[in-house]
């Protein structure tokens, strides 16, 4: 694999820097076989919620997780959870592994914590200049990465310990009340209110999935690590900050999100984050059917995942709109968050409409 598949760091953003220097102390007493030398911290761009560093000491690469500045979800950027989390889940299923984890906030102004460095391939919004996939071995990679997250779906969570990591039961109706509090909490006057798919949501509710699960929820190719041999299987999962206990059925419309397939619309694509749109890649409705029969899982509503789906990303992006408008963030790509609620939202209309037919 040459260096040009691989992502790049770059200079560390004003708001987000701190003095590296400042935790070596601490890091030696975690990390026992960390090397001396050139201590370097880079800031990886991709991302707007937990803020990604690179961390090279003695020619070591790790990456070190700290949360954004400003105000946040009561529950969101637990560095202490989500460390917690890759140290049961590793044996089981292909993680990170976690190395030091601080409450410290005198360090460099918050929680962090470092983790062992996966060398590979992460896709965003195409794949990296140079690496081409026909539309076989599309499919494959495709299939891939849903059979990671069905994989995950059927871990036995209890065995790795994480049975205590959240209340299955009552998910559904929970993530529904919860994801509208922080839409009204979050809201700005220059987004739609999403009155009607709010309205919808709550009037279609479904019941739980009998099979409760081990979800990541924001599962999606740029939170896994292709392998730097065949750049096409999995080697490792990254972002576990919202993993919990829940409707597995939940967390496949999470991802439906963010699928993006070649008929639709010019404002989605705008919003495209991941090469979904390649030829050989599945369509969203083959994703589900898929999924349904790799696990056993009768899902005769589709609709009603993917519109949660649409509609959690759109809270997700208005929370870190509402971050720059209060000035609380500079990063200039936060302030374009706005529109894309706005093309959530309407997206959402037209499969609320859709399936009324």
């Amino acid at each position: 694999m040459t260096a040009a598949l691989l992502d790049v760091p770059g200079a560390v953003r004003e708001e987000n820097r701190f003095d590296p220097a400042l935790i070596l102390p601490f890091l030696k007493s975690q990390i026992a076989d960390l090397p001396d030398g050139p201590l370097e911290l880079r800031q990886f761009s991709g991302g707007a919620s937990n803020l990604t560093y690179l961390l090279t000491i003695g020619g070591r690469e790790m990456i070190l997780r700290r949360p954004p500045p400003g105000t946040k979800a009561k529950s969101a950027h637990d560095m202490g959870r989500e460390f917690r989390i890759m140290q049961r889940l590793r044996p089981h299923f292909p993680c990170p592994k976690p190395l030091a984890y601080t409450e410290d906030e005198s360090l460099i102004g918050s929680p962090f914590y470092v983790m062992e460095k996966l060398t590979g391939v992460i896709m965003r919004r195409d794949p990296p200049k140079g690496l081409v996939y026909s539309p076989d071995e599309a499919l494959k990679l495709c299939h891939n990465l849903f059979d990671t997250q069905i994989k995950l779906h059927l871990l036995d969570y209890k065995a790795a310990g994480l049975d205590d990591l959240g209340k299955p039961e009552g998910y559904v109706a929970r993530q529904i009340k919860g994801w509208c509090e922080r839409f009204e909490r979050a809201w700005t006057d220059d987004v739609p209110r999403c009155e009607a798919v709010i309205a919808w949501l709550k009037a279609n509710e479904p019941a739980d999935c009998l099979r409760a699960a081990l979800i990541h929820n924001d599962y999606r190719f740029d939170n896994v690590v292709l392998s730097p041999a065949d750049n096409m299987s999995i080697i490792g999962v990254l972002d576990w900050e919202m993993a919990t206990l829940g409707d597995p059925l939940m967390d496949l419309g999470s991802s439906l999100a963010y699928w993006v397939e070649p008929g639709d619309g010019a404002q989605m694509q705008s919003l495209r984050m991941q090469p979904s749109q390649l030829p050989g890649m599945l369509t969203r409705q083959q994703i589900v059917d898929y999924y349904a029969k790799k696990t056993g899982i009768e899902i005769v509503n589709a609709d009603y995942y993917y519109v949660f789906g649409l509609f959690r990303l759109g809270v997700i992006a208005q929370q870190i709109y509402y971050r720059w408008k209060m000035g609380q963030t500079k990063n200039p790509r936060v302030q374009m968050f706005g529109m894309f609620v706005t093309v959530l939202s309407q997206v959402a209309e037209k499969v609320i409409n859709r399936s009324k037919n």
